[in-house]
């Protein structure tokens, strides 16, 4: 009898350590997370963006300035579409790998017939601009592309080239990130590409070319972020 009570009792002890590492384990708002991801138009093989060198070259989307390696991302800020954002809310932080499907409005917004816009052909003329289906060009830091082209007439769509799409994301959740300077460096690097920082007693020093007004946005986002850093000290390269 004792045996059994003894084994009952360890099975218990089991599953409360179990179901505690879940929990410990499952992503939540404001966690920075380790992830790589390739990200395909659904119902195609059309790669438009991934973490990962050789399927980016084989992908003809291959960057020479990108960087392809896994990323570091804080959940809840906006630093991926936010649908997928809040997709990776709940999951396993334990290397696990999952399918992700946005529906268009959670991923780069439905078709809008408003961004599609009638210009003269005329209006081409003046930049010796010869306008045909699929030209891209920019329009006052809006990028846009020609749909139709008739006499006369030009139809330019506004939308983002992938709105109105499915997407369907692969992605490898690699860990939970603890470390502060890993958690700082990550935020630094959606503002610039160079930059050192150091950490001692609650204090991050960042050496940094970064703006004025931009700097301030990114201290208050670092000891929101991460409360153990208390101060933080800016400074240029």
């Amino acid at each position: 009898v004792l045996k059994t009570q003894i084994t009952i009792s360890q099975i218990i002890s089991y599953k409360n350590l179990s179901y505690r590492r879940n929990i410990m384990s499952q992503i939540v708002k404001h966690d920075f997370v380790e992830i790589e991801y390739t990200a395909t138009i659904e119902g195609t093989s059309q790669v438009f963006d991934t973490t990962d060198e050789k399927t980016a070259k084989s992908a003809n989307i291959y960057n020479k300035g990108a960087r392809y390696k896994p990323v570091i991302i804080c959940i809840g800020e906006n630093q991926i579409l936010k649908g997928l954002d809040e997709s990776l809310i709940g999951k396993n932080s334990e290397e696990r790998d999952y399918e992700i499907k946005l529906q268009p409005e959670d991923a780069f917004g439905k078709k809008n017939p408003k961004l599609l816009q009638l210009l003269s052909q005329s209006s081409f003329k003046k930049q010796n601009i010869t306008p045909y289906p699929g030209l891209q060009m920019n329009i006052d830091g809006i990028l846009g592309i020609v749909r139709t082209v008739t006499p006369g007439r030009v139809i330019v769509d506004f939308n983002h080239p992938l709105a109105g799409k499915k997407i369907t994301y692969k992605v490898k959740v690699i860990r939970k990130v603890a470390d502060d300077k890993e958690k700082i460096d990550s935020l630094l690097s959606f503002f610039v590409k160079e930059f050192k920082t150091e950490i001692s007693q609650g204090e991050a020093v960042v050496s940094a070319n970064i703006p004025k007004d931009a700097q301030e946005i990114l201290k208050e986002k670092i000891t929101n972020l991460i409360p153990s850093i208390k101060k933080v000290t800016i400074s240029k390269e």
